[in-house]
């Protein structure tokens, strides 16, 4: 029985070292630590495809009118007016003027102004339309905007957005936008107001002497002094 069982493991060991051999041979033993350190690694995701939104197409259809309006008239259209952007081409950029020590003008001398425009007004020909426009802040600084009266611009002036030229009384000329909706000047205007030196106080003449085309008299605020308000007494 002893004998038997040295043989039986002698034989036992004589195949496990030709099974070695085999496996050596068939690089097993490499596959086998592969498939081991690939079982412990962390499995990873597959990178998901990117999806394509999809494209809507878009088509124009008739719209359908229910069947309660079949034998009522046809709606009624408004006409609408689309007024095209009038730009002027850009000029010099003057600087800013220093609003800290702007002065606004006395109720006297915007008076005394006021009353001198209306008098050359009345000494124009009558047969160009005139308005007299005395100046405020707004209009000479910070916004430089003018604003026209409603009722003469509905009347004498464009329907729509246009360039307006302004005359001084030397002859130059300043093109401004005029803007129909809102009946005033709007680019341009600075340009003017900056190279006359328009103040608070200063009353305009405006003469139209064509449709688009405006001559402008100044009458200066500064101009004002105490021996004017007396002439303006005693000629009252």
């Amino acid at each position: 029985m002893v004998v038997s069982k040295v043989k039986y493991e002698q034989l036992r060991q004589q195949r496990m070292e030709e099974n070695k051999k085999k496996l050596e041979q068939l690089h097993l033993p490499l596959l086998s630590q592969a498939l081991q350190k690939a079982a412990l690694s962390p499995k990873t995701s597959p990178v998901m495809k990117k999806v394509k939104p999809r494209t809507i197409r878009t088509e124009l259809v008739p719209v359908r009118r229910s069947g309660r309006f079949t034998n009522k008239p046809a709606p009624q259209y408004k006409e609408v007016v689309f007024y095209e952007r009038v730009q002027l081409p850009r000029s010099t950029v003057h600087p800013k003027r220093d609003l800290s020590n702007r002065v606004y003008a006395s109720d006297e001398a915007r008076a005394w102004a006021i009353e001198k425009a209306e008098k050359l007004e009345s000494t124009l020909e009558s047969g160009y339309p005139t308005l007299v426009k005395p100046m405020l802040q707004s209009h000479v600084t910070g916004g430089f905007w003018l604003g026209l009266p409603s009722h003469f611009s509905k009347r004498h002036l464009p329907k729509r957005d246009d360039t307006v030229t302004l005359v001084d009384e030397q002859g130059d000329k300043w093109r401004t936008i005029y803007l129909a909706r809102k009946t005033g000047l709007s680019g341009g205007w600075k340009k003017f107001s900056v190279d006359h030196d328009l103040v608070d106080g200063d009353a305009l003449v405006f003469q139209l002497i064509q449709p688009t085309v405006f001559k402008v008299h100044i009458i200066r605020e500064n101009g004002f002094t105490e021996e004017n308000s007396h002439e303006a007494i005693c000629d009252s």
